[in-house]
């Protein structure tokens, strides 16, 4: 990359506002950890976490939950480091056996819910006891691939613009910051 694109990434988050900061972030963090604590306290789930996205919210969230589970990761995408989503691309599917196990989907960002349908329709073909879907964040629009979707698990909502930041990514960069921005 050379350095006129860096510049431009670097003075992007610079500029970018911020739309939900670090102690929102870690008060919703909490408020889940919660609730699966209290909905999976006997059910050994497998937390399915979503790469890339998924990765910086599981590894915040799943040390403050304490239930026996196991933790699987699954990595498909719409997006791959563009700004506008194509076919489901499956990079690599989940490599425990979901036969008969509670599972939890984790993810970054429930925009339009076609990667996330996507997870759900595969973890149910391969008969999952239930699923179940949890991300960081939803955007508000009405452009949902299911009228009315809403995530099982979900404590913060971000304006119907581009967000980068917590797991979200801009080009592929700025997944590493501790609060959510967007471009404007």
């Amino acid at each position: 990359m050379d350095d006129i694109n860096l510049n431009h990434l670097q003075n992007l988050k610079e500029q970018a506002k911020v739309v939900v900061n670090e102690h929102q972030i870690e008060e919703a963090l909490n408020r889940l950890a919660e609730k699966l604590q209290n909905d999976y306290k006997n059910l050994n789930p497998i937390f399915l976490v979503v790469l890339n996205g998924g990765l910086v919210f599981a590894g915040q969230l799943l040390p403050k939950i304490d239930v026996l589970c196991q933790v699987d990761y699954c990595h498909a995408t719409r997006y791959d480091g563009a700004f506008k989503g194509h076919e489901i691309s499956w990079k690599s599917e989940p490599q425990m056996d979901l036969f008969g196990r509670h599972i939890v989907i984790v993810d970054d960002i429930l925009d339009e819910g076609h990667t996330l349908n996507a997870i759900v329709e595969y973890c149910q073909q391969q008969k999952a006891s239930s699923v179940k879907s949890l991300v960081l964040v939803e955007k508000l629009h009405e452009r949902k691939s299911i009228a009315g979707q809403k995530a099982d698990y979900c404590e913060l909502t971000v304006p119907d613009e581009y967000v980068f930041g917590f797991g979200m990514d801009y080009s592929h960069h700025w997944r590493n910051t501790k609060q959510i921005y967007s471009k404007g």
